[in-house]
């Protein structure tokens, strides 16, 4: 070796496993995808991040985490840098989750909306992360079962999240025994119906329900092509994940999605301190009438 060459210096693990993880992988990813999505990840999820995404080095053949950030930084890494991040964000969901906000909807909300509906008006509901659909599912069942006809009238439920992947099977509407176990069985007798997959024994959500539900691809720092304002927006253990400024964005966008009189519905970790929101109940939302709080 050349006396005066320079020594190549180590690259420090961040984590060894099957593929070398460093410090600068980790900031690599964490970047684009704060930047992508809004979400911040800190070191504590390096490990999080590994596991997830050795499964996608392992799948394209790509032999480490260098080479994998140079890729997703290309033209042809484009459809790989979907797949990283629907790897990365998290999709932990169930039927009636939180489940005081449904009766929260039922009894405060839904009753003025029902009547609105039938007077002619215009009603809309939107689950803002709706994840594999067992969020918008329970919004439309809640609705269903105060207001059976809904689907004659200009009612109609958005259902929207980041990930295709998890967009496609909340279209299914197809969900396993212990899946729907939350869904009381007179609602899922009537608004589910039982099928075979692979031998086992699934429910799928009935044209019915699925009919009032437009289920969309959309992030929500990005663009959002919807004009017109929600009755009741459903945005819930989302926001935790972004840093302070994109939560305040958010909030305040949230803030002009709303009808005079809709509600937002936030997740049981979350607080809202922007200005122009009045709390309605544990972790429900109103807009401040003008002049008050």
């Amino acid at each position: 070796m050349n006396a005066l060459a320079t020594p190549r210096r180590r690259v420090e693990p961040m984590i060894e496993g099957e593929y070398l993880f460093t410090a600068r992988n980790f900031e690599q990813i964490a970047t684009f995808l704060r930047a992508q999505t809004g979400i911040a990840l800190t070191e504590a999820k390096a490990q999080l991040v590994y596991s997830r995404l050795a499964k996608r080095l392992r799948k394209l053949g790509i032999p480490d985490f260098d080479s994998y950030c140079e890729f997703i930084e290309t033209s042809e890494g484009a459809g790989e840098r979907n797949e990283m991040m629907a790897a990365l964000t998290t999709n932990v969901t169930r039927f009636y989750r939180e489940p005081h906000h449904f009766e929260h909807l039922k009894r405060n909300i839904l009753p003025a909306l029902i009547e609105k509906a039938r007077s002619g008006g215009r009603v809309r509901l939107w689950s803002a992360a709706c994840s594999s659909g067992e969020e918008p599912y329970s919004m439309a069942l809640t609705l269903l079962e105060a207001f059976p006809d809904a689907g004659r009238y200009d009612v109609r439920l958005l259902a929207t999240d980041i990930d295709p992947n998890v967009v496609a099977k909340a279209r299914s509407g197809l969900y396993s025994e212990d899946a729907v176990s939350p869904i009381a069985s007179s609602l899922r007798d009537r608004f589910l119906t039982r099928e075979a997959d692979r031998d086992r024994r699934m429910w799928r959500v009935k044209d019915e329900v699925r009919a009032l539900i437009a289920f969309k691809e959309l992030n929500l720092i990005g663009e959002w092509p919807m004009r017109g304002r929600f009755d009741v927006i459903f945005c819930r253990n989302v926001v935790i994940y972004f840093e302070e400024e994109t939560q305040v964005f958010l909030w305040n966008r949230f803030k002009s999605s709303l009808t005079p009189e809709g509600r937002l519905y936030i997740g049981h970790s979350e607080r809202i301190d922007v200005p122009g929101y009045v709390s309605d109940g544990l972790t429900v939302y109103k807009l401040a009438q003008r002049g008050g709080r």
